[in-house]
């Protein structure tokens, strides 16, 4: 491993993780793992504010998305570590950052995992009206909970066949879409550019649309930082996660952006709306048989997919904040049956099985808050996480411009993967992020996500510093 710096303090001795992963799921993980159902369905509340120039909506979040992840990457790179940024932060910027960063994004992972979770179990409902959601729920949870107790690497697989089915269907719709557009489909005309330029224009409702639609997207491409959390568990950390964030970023935006670009060229802007998925849409207009069957296919396993990436990353992070003294100590307890180094590969050994079921249970509890108060205590949780991406995302930045300058200074042979044009790019990357925030507590609709999250925030920073200064009395006095 490369010479890095040191944590701020000593961590505390833990069994290894197992190196089950291979390079090819970490890769799909990286395609698969932000296309989830924001993309297939939330994309219509974008299009319904900012008409054709979502695509430019699309264009800034994911480029803004693109710049944390190479940050990220160039960090993980340097210093894998199944803590990813929250080990990264506490390197850089001390342990109240490391505590922050880690616990706000397992609060987030596994909260947004009763939202995935109740989702998929009513698209099942769906189908088999026998079986309550509640049922379902149960089944999802039971049946990921098992899958990862066992060897990482079924996590892994159970993500790569995911990941496969997102990308086949995503380029399958491409495809076709673009075969619509130039009219080589039965009983097809070209439909050249007139969507893009009718029905008001591009800008249909101005650069306040396009602003609108930022806000709207940005948060499709939240789950993109469980790669490098998953990178830590492989047999070269250090290139598994450079080759997933080069491979990754650009393709993401390639089916994000080109998707976008065939639904409001193929179909009018205005016959979009939000809650229905512009996929079906475009779909049913082309003449796919039951289209709206289809994507509901898509969508389920892309909630199920999230659910299993959400739980495999809250369990490492918890992980990883016990093994750094920030989490209970009994979290520590991995699995036997071949630890450490290609551990896992044939059994379940390598397992933080405790930090599994720890973050395991508190989903089951936000499934339960859902399911019971929807829209009462589960609305104000789901508000509490809202935001609380930016704010790691922002951690993230700030970590890299502390750390870029010590690793090039102790250990520049560890930069194989560089951010690019540092520190402008990073400097710029935080004022996107400021001002994504500004804009969101500008909006009716997102203040509140903006507010409770800034709580929830604080009340994360109360406690580390409260942990801080108690730590160091205790060190005074011996």
């Amino acid at each position: 491993m490369h010479d890095v710096p040191p944590p701020t303090h000593s961590p505390v001795p833990a069994e290894p993780l197992s190196h089950g992963l291979k390079q090819r799921h970490l890769t799909m993980l990286g395609l698969g793992g932000v296309i989830g159902a924001g993309l297939f369905v939330g994309s219509g509340a974008g299009i319904a504010v900012a008409g054709p120039a979502i695509v430019v909506s699309y264009l800034i979040a994911g480029a803004l998305a693109m710049l944390v992840m190479r940050m990220l990457g160039e960090m993980s790179a340097a210093m894998p570590a199944s803590g990813s940024f929250s080990v990264h932060a506490e390197r850089a910027l001390g342990r109240w950052a490391g505590f922050s960063a880690g616990w706000l994004y397992w609060f987030l992972l596994v909260v947004v995992l009763a939202v995935e979770a109740t989702a998929a179990a009513q698209i099942a409902h769906g189908w088999v009206p026998g079986m309550e959601p509640w049922a379902w729920v149960l089944v999802f949870m039971v049946v990921f909970t098992v899958a990862n107790l066992t060897a990482v690497k079924n996590f892994g697989e159970f993500e790569f066949w995911f990941a496969a089915l997102k990308v086949g269907a995503i380029v399958a719709f491409l495809v076709l879409g673009l075969l619509a557009v130039f009219g080589l489909l039965p009983d097809t005309d070209p439909v050249g550019m007139t969507n893009l330029t009718g029905q008001g224009g591009f800008l249909p409702n101005g650069w306040d649309g396009v602003v609108s639609g930022v806000l709207t997207v940005v948060f499709a491409f939240g789950g993109l930082e469980v790669v490098t959390i998953a990178a830590a568990e492989t047999d070269d950390p250090a290139r598994a996660v450079g080759r997933a964030v080069r491979s990754a970023v650009v393709r993401i935006l390639f089916f994000y952006v080109g998707s976008m670009l065939v639904i409001v060229t193929v179909l009018p802007w205005t016959a979009q709306q939000a809650g229905l998925s512009p996929y079906v849409k475009v779909l049913d207009s082309i003449g796919v048989p039951s289209a709206g069957q289809i994507m509901n296919i898509v969508v389920f396993v892309a909630l199920l997919s999230a659910l299993n990436a959400n739980l495999y990353g809250s369990s490492r992070m918890i992980f990883s904040l016990a093994e750094r003294g920030e989490a209970p100590r009994g979290l520590l307890k991995v699995s036997g049956g071949g630890r450490g180094r290609g551990g896992g590969a044939g059994g379940g050994g390598g397992v933080p099985r405790r930090a599994v079921l720890a973050s395991v249970a508190f989903g089951f509890v936000s499934v339960l808050l859902n399911l019971r108060w929807p829209d009462t205590v589960f609305l104000y949780l789901l508000n509490s996480v809202g935001a609380v991406l930016l704010f790691v995302w922002a951690l993230i930045a700030a970590s890299q411009l502390r750390l870029r300058a010590r690793i090039e200074r102790e250990a520049p042979e560890a930069l194989t993967l560089r951010m690019w044009c540092f520190p402008y790019l990073t400097w710029l990357t935080l004022a996107g992020l400021f001002g994504v925030l500004l804009l969101m507590l500008s909006d009716d609709a997102a203040r509140p996500q903006v507010l409770w999250s800034a709580g929830a925030t604080a009340l994360v920073l109360l406690v580390s510093v409260v942990r801080e200064f108690r730590t160091r009395r205790g060190a005074t006095r011996e």
